[in-house]
C-alpha cells in the first residue's frame, strides 16, 4: 500500500496493489498532484483498475483523465447523495463556491463524482486484489465508508480518525449527528481490532497504539461537544501545529449548532 499526501488539508490518496493493477482510494485534489500520482504509477508499471470515493464531499470525488477509465465506486448512499448534489446546471458553480479561492483554478472538475454505487449492503469492493471490506456509516457524511484491508492490517478511515482535524459532524444531513458519529466510532472500534495502521482522509498515518488513541480522542471530543463541555483536544489547542487559524472556528460552529438544537428540542444544553 502507498499513500500520497496533498498540500490541500493534508488530504491522502491511497493506493492498494492488486493482481492486475491498483485500487485508488480518494484520488487527490489538484490536477498537478493527480498528474504526479498518475505518472508515478505509470513509471512503476501500475495501472489503476478501480477507484473508490469514501464519501460525497467534493475533495473525495475527484479524478484525472491520466488515471484512466477504471470504474469508480462508492456506497449506494454516497452515490445517491452525489447524484442529488451534482444535479442541475449550476452544479459546477456550487462546488467551486465550496473551495478555497486560491485552488479553484487548480482542481479539475470534468470527472467529478462519476462514481457507481455498490449494491446496498455490499461488504467488499469488487476488484481483483486483496479483500477490501466496506464499512458503511453516516458519520460526517451520508453513505460514508471506511475500508478495511485485513491482509495488510490497514484501516482506511475516510474523514475520521485524523491526527490534525477534529471530528466534523454532519449537521444538516443526519437526524442526530452526535449519535451517528458515536455509533460510527463504535463500528470502527470493532473493525480496528488487530489493525496495524489507520490512514485518515486528512493527516498522517497512525500506527500501533495510535489507532486506538485516535478512536478514543474522537469519541472524547464528540462526547464533550454533546455535553456542552470544553473539549481538551490538542487539535484545537493554541499549541496545535495545524489549523490554528480556522479549526477552532469549526469547533465553535459545531458547539453553537448543537446548543441551539438542544434549546429548540427543550433539552438541557
Amino acid at each position: 500500500m502507498l499513500v500520497h499526501e496533498s498540500e490541500f488539508v493534508r488530504s491522502n490518496a491511497v493506493v492498494v496493489q492488486g493482481r492486475d493493477g491498483v485500487l485508488l482510494i480518494d484520488a487527490g485534489v489538484t490536477g498537478g498532484e493527480m498528474t504526479c500520482l498518475a505518472n508515478d504509477l505509470s513509471d512503476a508499471g501500475r495501472t489503476v483498475v478501480a477507484g473508490f470515493s469514501t464519501h460525497p464531499h467534493w475533495d473525495h470525488l475527484l479524478w484525472h483523465s491520466l488515471l484512466g477509465p477504471a470504474p469508480r465506486y462508492g456506497t449506494a448512499g454516497c452515490a445517491d447523495t452525489v447524484r442529488q448534489r451534482l444535479s442541475g446546471e449550476d452544479a459546477t458553480a456550487r462546488v467551486k463556491a465550496l473551495m478555497p479561492p486560491d485552488i479553484v483554478d487548480q482542481v479539475p472538475l470534468d470527472l467529478l463524482g462519476r462514481i457507481e454505487g455498490l449494491p446496498v449492503g455490499s461488504a467488499q469492493v469488487p476488484w481483483n486484489g486483496p479483500l477490501v471490506r466496506v464499512i458503511e456509516h453516516d458519520a460526517h457524511a451520508p453513505g460514508h465508508a471506511a475500508l478495511l484491508i485485513e491482509e495488510c492490517g490497514v484501516l482506511v478511515a475516510g474523514d475520521m480518525l485524523s491526527d490534525v482535524l477534529i471530528p466534523m459532524l454532519d449537521l444538516t444531513g443526519t437526524a442526530d449527528p452526535v449519535e451517528s458519529y458515536l455509533a460510527a466510532l463504535s463500528v470502527l472500534d470493532d473493525a480496528a481490532k488487530g489493525v496495524e495502521a489507520v490512514i485518515p482522509g486528512h493527516g498522517s498515518v497512525g500506527r500501533g497504539h495510535e489507532v486506538r488513541a485516535r478512536i478514543d480522542r474522537d469519541r472524547a471530543y464528540v462526547q464533550a461537544v454533546r455535553d456542552a463541555r470544553v473539549p481538551g483536544d490538542p487539535r484545537i489547542a493554541p499549541t496545535a501545529t495545524y489549523g490554528r487559524d480556522w479549526l477552532p472556528g469549526v469547533h465553535e460552529r459545531q458547539a453553537q449548532h448543537l446548543a441551539g438544537r438542544s434549546r429548540r428540542d427543550g433539552t438541557p444544553d
